[in-house]
């Protein structure tokens, strides 16, 4: 009797493990090009084929692409869409200096288009690819890159969703507004004090008065970054990750991606 015991024990462990098993994937480091500038993406793909399917960009924190917007495209191709971690700054280039990264941001920031067009790079690569459906696109991003998902929003990409994780808050030109084809989901940490009060009152009453499909989710206890494991309060003390604020902001973001993708 206890070795018929042991054995449904392991069978049953054994079929949760089935169960609770992450879709296979491919995944591939992928050159594209913006004019001169070299591109390096994270390439994720469900295994099975088939297609075509939706696809999302992500885009990075302000360190450059790394293991979190990697580890981000991954779980994205397990929930069935192709998923590029893209390359804001060029050669994959990444570092662990604040000064250097606020210097990549900032070139960015201070030459918007150049962002843009690195964006619509990034899009050209996956609707050139047979396994994706070019109408049924979105774009994240966390940090940087959630700031930077907006902005792709205000220049009008051609985007079903973007969403802003723990990102700078920024409103469209008033020439920019009658562009916007997306909808606008922004995962906020409470208590951001990168973001103030200010800011989350401007970006709320631009969304009103331009009546853009929008949704604004704060989360309690919350900080910038949120997101990332690698937040440890080590860099600073407001800059820290939050397993229950990533858990339920990633769950909003499944659900909006699948609303939007119908």
């Amino acid at each position: 009797m206890r070795a018929l015991l042991v054995a449904f024990v392991l069978a049953a462990a054994g079929c949760a493990s089935v169960r609770n098993a992450d879709p296979p994937i491919d995944t591939s480091e992928v050159e594209y090009h913006s004019g001169e500038t070299r591109l390096v993406g994270h390439l994720a793909v469900p295994s099975s084929g088939g297609g075509p399917r939706p696809a999302v960009l992500v885009i990075h924190e302000w360190w450059g692409r790394g293991a979190h917007a990697d580890h981000s495209a991954d779980r994205l191709a397990q929930l069935g869409y192709v998923a590029l971690a893209v390359d804001m700054y060029g050669d994959g280039k990444i570092t662990k200096d604040a000064k250097v990264a606020g210097e990549w941001a900032g070139a960015i920031k201070n030459d918007p288009a150049a962002g843009i067009a690195r964006l619509n790079a990034a899009l050209d690569l996956l609707r050139a690819r047979p396994d994706v459906d070019g109408q049924r696109l979105a774009c994240i991003g966390f940090c940087f890159g959630g700031t930077m998902s907006l902005e792709a929003a205000w220049a009008g990409l051609p985007l079903r969703g973007v969403v802003s994780f723990h990102g700078g808050l920024t409103t469209p030109k008033p020439e920019q507004t009658a562009g916007v084809k997306a909808s606008i989901l922004v995962c906020h940490g409470a208590d951001d004090s990168f973001v103030p009060r200010e800011a989350v009152d401007a970006f709320e009453r631009s969304m009103r008065d331009n009546k853009f499909d929008w949704e604004f989710a704060s989360f309690g206890g919350a900080v910038h970054s949120f997101t990332n494991p690698e937040a440890d309060g080590s860099f600073s003390p407001v800059v820290k990750y939050h397993p229950v604020a990533a858990a339920r902001s990633w769950e909003l973001m499944r659900d909006f991606l699948a609303e939007r993708f119908r």
